[in-house]
């Protein structure tokens, strides 16, 4: 499909019409309260872009429809327990993702999240990425999918769940439909979780190479999001909204350091990019109010291979262009144009997004970063148990703590509740009487141990809290094995999945033995 770059020709004036009662219906219509049972009347996204002349070419979302005719499927999800998958779709008008469905077909076990549905009707359709310049860690040099319930949030008053990505994830469409190539114009948005990033290569979602490789300057165009310096970096510490234009993060016109990019905060952030013929911006705003700002837009940039651009027409989510994995980040909806959206279109867009209300619920019962706990088992066998690390040796087992037990032991129960080692929105578990030292998984096996400065070591003493598989207090999930738990299995504590290879990942009780009642430290 031809692409035209819409930025060089005048809007017919019908269009612009439409687009001008498509942004007063957005920007007018009622936003939608924490509490309330529906959305803001109007066009959504992709309706928007249609209206401004720049129809989507892509659409992903686990969490709403982005058209307002959309009643299809928005992803699917496969269950541990049985291999067994299930398309989440919508809930009525304005779309809204049928989380309760995956919570019903999930219940006692665990899922992934193994297609995110092209809503344009085009097929580009998002699935498990595969081996490229970097292998994935899962089986075949693929990337890991993302545990399904990983990311709660409420939008519209409804429940909903985004797309986590730890690193090692990663989605990808090598063969696609309409994306634009070569030099051609094209728009994109995501809403991210504007909290959860890192500084690992390359949290993007957009254009990339159709063979997972890097085949050189300006051959991918994509929104980054993490506080990674080696490309390219904004004003203070990051996190920065960049464009990956492959072998180069840029903030703006030149590599490296541009002032006019800011680091942002924002718990839900609208981040966008755009490009055509010697044209590019990046643009970003606060996703629950306000408009967005233009962080750059100007010429492409000062470096050589970026003018004119090569562009392939891969899709890409919480992965590099050549499957560079290292990065963390949370997705929650996004789309690609045919042509280069108007400010206009785009702020219509951003004023829908903040209508629709979206918003973090808190966890029940999951610990305080800072504080001391203990952590007691919740399968019937076992309710006076809690996780520990033994005297003898290194491991972590579940033993009886009780009030008439030993000081000693009362202390090996204790743990010191960190902000994650190796992902900052989950948590780590210092050992209160082996200060430096944390509780970690090494082939399986959890223990306490200390932890050098690498990546891996880090991860793997990461545990991020989510709503528990038996409906008591929390369950633990790998920061970097999205399908592992936190689990003991005849007194020992490993890190599980539901189902799997091992002994310990044995179905027998499992949503029990996954799930944990945060208590008082016993020390």
């Amino acid at each position: 499909m031809s692409l035209t770059p819409t930025r060089l020709t005048r809007v017919r004036p019908l269009a612009l019409l439409a687009l001008v009662l498509a942004m007063a219906t957005a920007l007018l219509g009622g936003r939608a309260s924490a509490g309330s049972s529906a959305a803001a009347a109007g066009p959504l996204p992709c309706d928007l872009y249609a209206a401004g002349g720049t129809p989507c070419v892509a659409a992903h979302s686990t969490t709403r429809a982005l058209y307002s005719a959309y009643s299809g499927r928005l992803y699917q999800v496969r269950r541990a327990s049985d291999g067994a998958t299930r398309d989440i779709g919508v809930l009525g008008a304005w779309g809204y993702a049928d989380a309760a469905a995956q919570d019903s077909f999930c219940a006692g076990t665990s899922c992934l999240i193994t297609v995110l549905y092209d809503q344009s009707g085009r097929g580009n359709h998002l699935t498990q990425a595969p081996p490229g310049g970097f292998q994935g860690p899962a089986a075949g040099g693929y990337d890991n999918l993302a545990e399904a319930s990983a990311a709660p949030v409420t939008v519209g008053g409804h429940k909903a769940y985004g797309v986590f990505v730890a690193p090692g994830t990663g989605y990808r469409d090598n063969s696609t439909n309409g994306i634009a190539t070569g030099d051609q114009p094209e728009g994109m948005y995501a809403l991210f979780d504007g909290t959860h990033y890192n500084g690992g290569c390359c949290f993007d979602y957009g254009n990339a190479e159709t063979n997972s490789r890097d085949n050189g300057n300006g051959t991918m165009e994509a929104i980054y999001f993490g506080n990674i310096k080696v490309w390219g970096y904004g004003t203070g510490n990051g996190p920065w909204v960049m464009a990956d234009l492959e072998n180069g993060l840029f903030s703006g016109v030149n590599p490296g350091y541009n002032a006019g990019n800011p680091s942002v905060s924002h718990r839900f952030l609208t981040a966008l990019v755009k490009g055509g013929p010697n044209h590019w911006a990046i643009r970003a705003g606060n996703g629950q109010s306000g408009g967005l700002s233009t962080y750059y837009d100007g010429p492409r940039p000062n470096a050589s291979g970026y003018n004119p651009m090569k562009k392939e027409g891969a899709i890409i989510l919480g992965i590099g262009g050549d499957n560079s994995n290292g990065s963390a980040g949370t997705f929650y909806e996004g789309v690609m144009t045919s042509g280069f959206p108007s400010d206009a279109t785009e702020n219509a867009v951003q004023a829908n997004i903040t209508s629709v209300g979206y918003a973090a619920p808190a966890l029940a019962g999951a610990p305080t970063v800072g504080s001391r706990v203990s952590l007691r088992a919740t399968t019937s066998c076992c309710t006076t148990s809690y996780l520990r690390h033994n005297t003898a040796d290194t491991n972590a087992a579940i033993a009886t703590v009780s009030s008439s037990s030993s000081s000693a032991d009362k202390a090996a129960a204790t743990w010191i509740v960190r902000r994650g080692l190796g992902d900052a929105s989950c948590v780590s578990f210092e050992s209160a009487d082996k200060p430096g030292q944390y509780l970690r998984h090494y082939d399986f096996r959890l223990r306490v141990d200390t932890i050098d400065s690498s990546a891996l070591a880090r991860l793997d003493a990461t545990f991020c809290p989510q709503a528990s598989h038996n409906g008591q207090g929390v369950s633990f999930r790998s920061a970097n094995y999205p399908s592992d738990f936190v689990r003991h299995y005849n007194y020992g504590v490993y890190a599980a999945s539901h189902g799997g290879s091992h002994d310990w990942d044995s179905a027998t009780a499992w949503a029990d033995d996954t799930s944990w009642v945060v208590t008082s430290p016993w020390a």
